[in-house]
């Protein structure tokens, strides 16, 4: 698959810069897969396309308050972007400008943060060592939370610190948010439960490399970063159930989906820990999940491949030429897909 053939036009007022009033008056896309039919409607109205025994599967992973405004001894002022811990009071993060800090070099975040600059890694990363090992803990009150790079903000909002996050965020790591996951409310999953849809969690930390296009020519040489990911036992046991009952897996998102996919073998979900690389385009036949509810993806993106293999690549572009001519709006903050 050439990368040009996930290229569309998308006008840039179409781009979502503030989330909707109401995390579910989000406007909702239904996909047949089978018959190409698209429907309209209002992502509260999401069980209207579910029955029981389906079961949702959510990302519990929560953004990091990973962007650092810090600044040297001499006053000069750099940016610190955490990426990935390595150890405790160890990350891994991108410096700017990383050429102007030497290795070794001690800077101040904030009014009480230390942390010293460490030599560089593959790929033009540093390693970043923190006086306290509860780095996270510590960086609340200094750090900013990083939203994606096509959300433009003159001066942080501090309603970003509660939107940039789904309601069911428990477990920090995370670099940017699973956005499939920011249109259910604690009303709506509640609903849910009465209807009989059930719900199992899992953790996948979504890192930078979220946002970096495929710049091969071809899809296929293109490789995605590393991510941590966990997929308890309760869970596998609750999916694997709904499967064996004649429900659907309901992957809420593309980072939820990756982890699926990891973890399916001989006819089943397994529990397990670790990183994933795992990478899905077209043809992928898809085996964990059933239905996927997700965003509207940036062009020659892997998050789109992985809906082009989910979908086909016909219908997810007649769904995304839908979504444009009517208007609903892409990316992070953006509308979401039902896929079914």
């Amino acid at each position: 698959m050439l990368t040009e053939d996930l290229n569309y036009d998308l006008p840039e007022r179409l781009i979502a810069q503030q989330p909707a009033e109401r995390r579910d008056d989000s406007r909702l896309l239904v996909v047949d897969r089978r018959t190409g039919d698209l429907r309209e409607d209002v992502f509260r109205n999401v069980g209207r396309y579910l029955r029981p025994p389906d079961c949702l599967v959510l990302n519990d992973t929560r953004v990091i308050r990973a962007r650092l405004n810090a600044q040297k001894p001499t006053g000069g002022k750099i940016e610190i972007f955490l990426l990935r811990e390595l150890a405790p009071g160890e990350w891994e993060a991108l410096v700017r400008p990383s050429n102007r800090v030497k290795p070794g070099s001690v800077v101040r975040i904030g009014a009480s943060v230390d942390a010293r600059v460490e030599e560089a890694l593959p790929g033009g990363s540093r390693r970043v060592r923190f006086e306290t090992p509860d780095v996270i803990g510590a960086l609340e009150a200094v750090g900013e939370i990083p939203l994606p790079p096509y959300i433009h903000r003159d001066a942080p909002d501090a309603r970003d610190a509660e939107r940039y996050q789904t309601v069911f965020a428990r477990r920090p790591g995370a670099v940017a948010a699973p956005t499939a996951g920011l249109h259910f409310t604690p009303k709506l999953l509640a609903e849910l439960d009465r209807q009989g849809v059930g719900r199992a969690y899992l953790t996948l930390h979504v890192g930078y490399g979220t946002f970096k296009p495929i710049q091969a020519e071809r899809v296929e040489d293109h490789e995605v970063d590393a991510e941590d990911f966990n997929l308890p036992e309760e869970s596998t046991a609750t999916l694997n159930a709904a499967r064996a009952a004649g429900g659907r897996v309901v992957a809420v998102g593309t980072t939820a989906t990756r982890v699926l996919e990891t973890q399916w073998r001989d006819g089943r979900f397994h529990a397990g820990a670790g990183q994933t690389r795992i990478f899905l385009y077209p043809p992928h036949t898809f085996r964990g999940v059933d239905a996927l509810i997700t965003n509207f993806h940036l062009p020659k993106s892997s998050l789109l491949a992985l809906v082009c293999a989910f979908a086909g690549t016909e219908r997810t572009f007649a769904a995304y030429q839908h979504a444009v001519e009517k208007e609903f709006r892409f990316y992070s903050y953006g509308d979401a897909m039902l896929i079914v």
